[in-house]
């Protein structure tokens, strides 16, 4: 029970790691909202059948958790409009008191090609993933800073979401890998400035079984056998966010943890690798030699995904 009495937000908790994460926490002992907007697999409302309503969507997986004696209450705000995200916040503060968890997890994809990726198609995604964590990121914060000026003790964890394609890429998901990659630079940014109010901000970059990734890793997801260990099931990772999300891991911040099955990997990300400086401005004719010098000491980059 590492969180428990700990009050916990968690987007997009309907279905696939958001609805993981959510059952986890309250197995742990926490209080959860669960938001979802209940929207289809590309984002649209209504989506019908398997998608279902929204207010039904996110209603599931809070009875499920009241179902095994936790505390939940279902969200069905938009977190990528600033009242959405200011309304799910008080709605943690309303029904429970407090906030110490901000889980951001929301999305869904519209895959393209870059020549074939229409502008409405990058907006749609760099809104949910993107501005679907600054928002409840800035209310949050907002609360968190307004409790520690009042002299009140903040304990508090953000848990963003990004994702392998947004730290190495990912063919045909060019909006998706910017906004995932944008993800990890507002997660340094927050963790440098809500550290003074008590507050850590990690990342992930999960690999599971989810709507988002089935139809393109189909063969390398498949549910195993019985009896196997199931490595893509989204519920592998969850005790990681959980335990992100507990007072243990307040010494962890700034970092992004890469987690498929039973791995955990600590991504390093851009570090400052071989350097030359020539003392003046460089001639361009010159810079041949010197950039294949510097190229040769460095890391080689790994593979974007689908290369």
């Amino acid at each position: 029970m590492i969180c428990e009495d700990r009050v916990v937000i968690v987007t997009g908790a309907g279905r696939g790691l958001g609805r993981a994460h959510a059952l986890e926490f309250a197995r742990q002992g926490a209080k959860v909202v669960v938001n979802d907007l209940g929207v289809s697999l590309s984002g649209e409302s209504g989506g019908g059948g398997a998608d279902g309503p929204a207010q039904a969507v996110a209603e599931e997986t809070a009875e499920e958790i009241r179902a095994m004696g936790g505390d939940a209450v279902a969200d069905c705000s938009d977190v990528a409009a600033d009242e959405g995200a200011r309304r799910l916040v008080a709605t943690a503060l309303d029904r429970f008191g407090r906030l110490d968890v901000l889980v951001n997890n929301a999305g869904f994809l519209r895959d393209r090609m870059l020549v074939n990726l229409s502008e409405e198609e990058w907006d749609a995604v760099m809104r949910v993933h993107l501005k679907g964590h600054f928002l409840p990121l800035k209310h949050a914060g907002l609360h968190w800073r307004a409790e520690s000026k009042a002299g009140r003790p903040v304990d508090a964890r953000v848990i963003n979401t990004s994702s392998g394609a947004g730290l190495l890429g990912s063919v045909g998901q060019g909006n998706y890998s910017a906004a995932k990659a944008g993800i990890v630079g507002l997660t340094l940014v927050a963790a440098a400035e809500l550290g003074r109010y008590g507050v850590t901000v990690n990342a992930i970059a999960p690999a599971a079984r989810t709507r988002m990734t089935e139809q393109a890793f189909a063969a390398t997801m498949a549910a195993p056998g019985i009896g196997q260990f199931d490595a893509m099931d989204p519920g592998n990772v969850s005790p990681l966010v959980v335990w992100l999300g507990s007072a243990e891991s307040a010494a962890v911040t700034g970092r992004v943890f890469e987690i498929e099955g039973g791995r955990i990997c600590v991504m390093e990300g851009f570090r400052r690798g071989p350097a030359i400086d020539g003392g003046t401005r460089w001639d361009a004719a010159r810079l041949g030699p010197e950039i294949a010098g510097l190229l040769a000491e460095a890391a080689r980059p790994e593979p974007v995904y689908g290369a």
